[in-house]
Parts: structure tokens; C-alpha cells; sequence
């Protein structure tokens, strides 16, 4: 082998090792992987092609420019064997570049590999020289040297342009298999341990023997008095929940979102509640089951719609399931999140019918300070079985407009950053099934079940069965306000209030029900990111009508709950979360002892 042959031996090495070629070498990461010749290892077969040749084409951190100067190469002295020829290729072809202290490493070994790719550098190198006009720096003998050593590297370079061809092929795979490039996924998950505690026997509204994942319907006796049963005792719950989103942009301003939701809870809370009150006052939000069955794990879709902006200030989302919540009654203390942590504090008891619905929302930003939102929306509720008469809108016996639904309109006026004031207004129609009207979305009643009155819904002890409660359907009115307002960096206030006025049909009958809250807020309590709430609540709070109450009218009380949160981030992707409520005459009776409950709540997000 003649000078230029020895030379291109060594020079391979530091090509590579100084990452001259590796611009060039682009075309060869599967099998080369350069960050392993840096190290001097035997190349390896990727797994990932594509983060592969994302790294070769990138120059490593440690290069420096090219060497122009045999003498900018400290550790190559003219009584190196290789001197001689270092010096042509540095100075005749620029084909050398070196580490940042400005050695050459020249003794250090190359694979076959490594010398043909380095080789295919040199020969690209060349034909630039014989293409420009320094084509007479090129010797005759050089060229022949170079044809030759193309013959005996004909093998390694032809499989060099296979594997090159091979890993075209799998990234093409890859881009075409991968899911989408535009789809993101985001989890949350719950571990819920709660329990509930009565200081005597709970007075509750339901038929008799009922468990408590099938009271979906209230009844009286034969003298027209609702039924009460009795209940001193709840075991402690452990439950888990977890919600798996998909956020798919097809323009970049737009997003298709399907939630998926799987969870078993049924908090200790509903052993003691009145027949429509399954999951409401003392119920941490996030201990719920995700469909129809109580406490069964069923995956279900919880949300699915597509939003896209009609101009820059104004956004439309439609879908057969659009989350109510996502869109009206925010509040930044009792964000389910972070904030208030029970069904009766995240929000107003008196929100909508339709918690999930299908039809559409219209959200207009006009300008900073104002804010509307209007939306209708045909109830679609996930975890309410269509067996007793929920899920309208996707009934043909009722459909989008025939069935439950709800027309809401909010204003939102937030005259500084820390001052949002909200104001809302709903239109319910609720359907009857069984001639009653009723259940945990029930909105504005906001729990329980209502008929016609005394002489309806008469419970059969012989065969188990309810008479009609001779409601067709009811038409509500509901007028709504929230506040939050953060006074200080460690100190909020907040509240609600809402009226709601509901007509049964055909007996054109009125019920009245109000609700309240109020609240204080601690940002940043003990670290950077908790929050800590306390908050009352007056969730339901009958004004007139009571007498039309088969279940959830009590004896004249008024429920009042207290809660007391500590929302504690542990990290980015943890949280724990303690809560205890106290409730006051449960279920609307004044005679009822208190039930307290506590809640631990770890939060994984991901």
C-alpha cells in the first residue's frame, strides 16, 4: 500500500473521530451510530433508526474546525511514519479536522466500516477538487490509488448503501404506523381513601331494601308520605380513577379531544342518602364511578368533541359529549384540581341538567376584561344508565330536542387579574321517566326526586313496584353568580349563589330551590403551588314545593356542608390531597345527626 493509502488509514480515524465526516456520513447512522465510534466501541444495530439519524446529522459538541496546518496538530511530529502523508492530505486536500486540544489521536484503531465511510468522505472531497478549479491539486497517482482502494472496499461500501436503503425504509415505516404527529396524550389518576362517620342513625328517603347503587327512583306510602328508611354505619372506601386524553390538532388552532374514564367509586357518603342524592353532598369528586354501574370499572367515553376558532376571538366546539364544566362556572379556588374537592363545592349544585350533553358551545373573548359563553346542549350524561331515562339525546324516542336539555348563557366581567365576576343564566327542560322528575343532574332542584304530589308514586310492598308520579316533564329557570377574587398573593375569597325556579308539568306546579357558598382561600400555603380552602355550603336549600318531593325533602331542614382541603403538589406528576367535610342535617332532615367524613387523595398526572 503506497503513501496515500497508508495516509487514508490513518486519516479515517480522524475524520471520524474529529467528526469532519459526519455532515457527509449522514446517510449511514443505523449501522455507524457515531456517538459508539466515539467511544471506540464495535458498531451496533439501532432500535430507534429515527433518533438515530436525527444524532448523526447533528456535528458532535466536542469539534473544532478544519485543520489547515500540519503544525495545528500537537501530538504529529515529523518523525511520526505517517507525517508525510497527514501533511498532503491536511494541506493539498483538506481532509483532516481534530479534537478541541488540537490532537490527532493517530494510533488509535477503525473498523472496516469506519475506513470505507471515511473513504467515501475523502473520494466526495476529491471529486469537489477535480469539479472546481483546483482540479490540478489532484495527482494522477492519488486517483489510481483511490480506484483502487474503491475495488477493494467495493464490498463494505455496497453494504453500507444497503443498510442506508434498509434504514430509509423502516423510518418511512415508522412515520407511516406512528399514530398521529399530531396527537397528544395526557392522564390523571386517583387513589381515593375516604370514609364516613354517624353519630346516630341517619334518616333517608328511598324504597325499602335498596341498595345504594340502585336508588334511581323515590315512592311514598300509602298515605302519600315519602318513605324513610334508616342507617347508622358506612365502611372506608379505597377507589381508584382515571381519566386518559387525547388532544388531536388537524390545523394547529384547532382540537378533536376524546377522554376515556375508567373508575369504581362509591364513597362511603351514599350509604346515608335520600334515593337522587347517589354522589353529590360529601362525595369527593374524584371517588365516582366512570359508567353506569356503580363501583364496576367500565371504560367509557367521558368527553368527545372537536373545537376549532371561528375568528380570533371567538371558538366552537361541537360533539355528542361535551363537558359542561369545561366551559362555565370556573371558579380558581375549587377547581377540582387543586382547589374544593366535594361535588357540592367545585361548583354550584345548580349548574346544568346536562354535566355532559350533546350540541354545542359558542365562547366569544371580547376583549380582556369581558367574556360570553352560550352553549345547548341535550343531556348525555356518561354514568347515568339510559334504562332509567337518562341519555336523551341519543334516544330516538326523545333525541336532541325532545328530551333533557339546557340552553345556558354566562358573562364573565374580570375587571383586574385577580377580580372574575360571573353571571348566568339556564333553561332546563327535564323529562319525567316514570312520572318523575329527578337524580343527581336534576338541576335546579338540584337531588332527589319529584312528583305530582301526595297520591303519586305509591310504593307496592307485595310486588316491589312504584305507581306513576304523574309528571310528564319540567321546565326550569335558573340564575346563577360566582365570584373569586384573590386579594392578596396568600389570600382569596370566593362564593356562588343561584335560584332556581322549576315547573312540573302538566300539574304546573312550582318548586323553588336556592343554593349557596362561601369560602377562603390559602395560594402557596407551605410551599409554592398547595392551596388550601375552607368553604360552607348550602347546596340545596328547598324555598317552596316540598310537599312534591317523593324523596329528598326531609322534614323542613336545609343541608349545610362544610369542607376544608389542602390541595399538596409533592412534585410536577403528584400531589396528595386531605379533605374533611362536615354535614349538617343530611338529607334535609333537621333531626339527623351530623356525618363527617374524611378523604385522602393521591393524584398522579401524566
Amino acid at each position: 500500500m503506497n503513501l496515500l493509502s497508508q495516509t487514508m488509514a490513518v486519516v479515517v480515524t480522524a475524520m471520524f473521530l474529529g467528526g469532519q465526516s459526519i455532515p457527509t456520513m449522514a446517510a449511514f447512522p443505523a449501522q455507524l451510530e457515531i456517538e459508539t465510534l466515539h467511544q471506540n466501541t464495535v458498531p451496533v444495530s439501532p432500535t430507534h433508526p429515527q433518533e438515530i439519524a436525527a444524532d448523526a446529522l447533528e456535528t458532535p459538541d466536542d469539534a473544532i474546525e478544519q485543520v489547515t496546518a500540519i503544525s495545528q496538530l500537537t501530538d504529529v511530529r515529523p518523525t511520526d511514519w505517517a507525517f508525510q502523508s497527514l501533511q498532503s492530505l491536511v494541506e493539498r486536500y483538506g481532509c483532516i479536522v481534530g479534537y478541541p486540544d488540537k490532537t490527532f489521536r493517530g494510533s488509535r484503531a477503525l473498523t472496516r466500516y469506519e475506513f470505507a465511510a471515511g473513504l467515501n468522505a475523502c473520494m466526495d472531497r476529491i471529486n469537489e477538487l477535480l469539479t472546481s478549479s483546483t482540479a490540478d491539486l489532484v495527482k494522477k497517482e492519488d486517483l489510481l490509488t483511490l480506484q483502487r482502494l474503491q475495488e477493494q472496499f467495493a464490498v463494505e461500501l455496497a453494504t453500507i448503501g444497503g443498510r442506508v436503503e434498509a434504514l430509509e425504509t423502516r423510518t418511512a415505516t415508522l412515520e407511516k404506523q406512528q399514530f398521529s404527529p399530531t396527537t397528544k396524550l395526557n392522564g390523571l389518576a386517583w387513589f381515593n381513601l375516604t370514609g364516613a362517620f354517624a353519630g346516630g342513625d341517619v334518616k333517608f328517603e328511598a324504597l325499602p331494601n335498596t341498595p345504594v347503587d340502585a336508588r334511581f327512583v323515590g315512592g311514598r306510602d300509602a298515605a302519600g308520605r315519602p318513605l324513610v328508611q334508616t342507617t347508622d354505619r358506612a365502611e372506608p372506601t379505597l377507589s381508584a380513577l382515571t381519566w386518559l386524553t387525547l388532544n388531536t390538532s388537524f390545523t394547529g388552532n384547532d382540537m378533536l379531544t376524546v377522554q376515556l374514564a375508567a373508575g369504581n367509586g362509591i364513597s362511603s357518603i351514599n350509604q346515608f342518602v335520600s334515593a337522587g342524592f347517589l354522589t353529590t353532598y360529601g362525595n369527593p369528586y374524584t371517588d365516582q364511578t366512570s359508567g353506569t354501574v356503580p363501583g364496576r370499572s367500565d371504560v367509557v367515553i367521558q368527553d368527545l368533541y372537536y373545537s376549532f376558532p371561528l375568528t380570533d376571538a371567538v371558538k366552537l366546539t361541537v360533539g355528542p359529549r361535551i363537558n359542561w364544566f369545561n366551559h362555565f362556572d370556573f371558579n380558581r379556588f375549587t377547581f377540582f384540581l387543586t382547589g374544593a374537592s366535594s361535588y357540592a363545592s367545585i361548583s354550584s349544585t345548580q349548574t346544568s341538567a346536562t354535566f355532559w350533553g350533546s350540541g354545542a358551545v359558542l365562547e366569544w373573548n371580547i376583549n380582556p376584561q369581558w367574556r360570553f359563553a352560550a352553549a345547548y346542549l341535550g343531556e348525555s350524561v356518561p354514568y347515568l344508565p339510559a334504562s332509567f331515562g337518562y341519555n336523551t339525546a341519543s334516544n330516538p324516542d326523545f333525541g336532541l330536542f325532545g328530551g333533557t336539555y339546557a340552553a345556558t348563557a354566562e358573562l364573565t366581567y374580570s375587571p383586574t387579574d385577580q377580580l372574575n365576576l360571573r353571571f348566568r343564566y339556564n333553561y332546563t327542560r327535564l323529562q319525567a321517566y316514570g312520572g318523575q322528575v329527578g337524580g343527581s343532574n336534576a338541576v335546579p332542584l338540584p337531588y332527589g326526586y319529584v312528583d305530582a304530589g301526595p297520591g303519586f308514586s305509591i310504593f307496592d310492598p307485595v310486588t316491589g313496584t312504584v305507581t306513576s308520579g304523574g309528571l310528564d316533564y319540567a321546565i326550569a329557570h335558573t340564575f346563577a353568580f360566582n365570584l373569586d377574587w384573590l386579594i392578596t398573593p396568600g389570600f382569596g375569597i370566593f362564593g356562588r349563589y343561584s335560584y332556581g325556579n322549576t315547573n312540573l308539568m302538566p300539574i304546573n306546579q312550582a318548586v323553588n330551590v336556592q343554593s349557596f357558598q362561601v369560602g377562603v382561600a390559602f395560594p402557596d400555603l407551605g410551599k409554592k403551588g398547595a392551596l388550601g380552602t375552607i368553604t360552607f355550603v348550602a347546596p340545596m336549600d328547598i324555598v317552596n314545593g316540598r310537599q312534591y318531593f317523593a324523596s329528598g325533602g326531609g322534614n323542613g331542614g336545609t343541608i349545610y356542608e362544610l369542607e376544608a382541603s389542602y390541595y399538596y403538589p409533592l412534585n410536577d406528576r403528584l400531589a396528595i390531597v386531605p379533605a374533611f367535610y362536615a354535614i349538617f342535617n343530611p338529607n334535609n332532615f333537621d333531626s339527623n345527626p351530623n356525618i363527617y367524613v374524611g378523604n385522602l387523595r393521591a393524584q398522579f398526572s401524566f
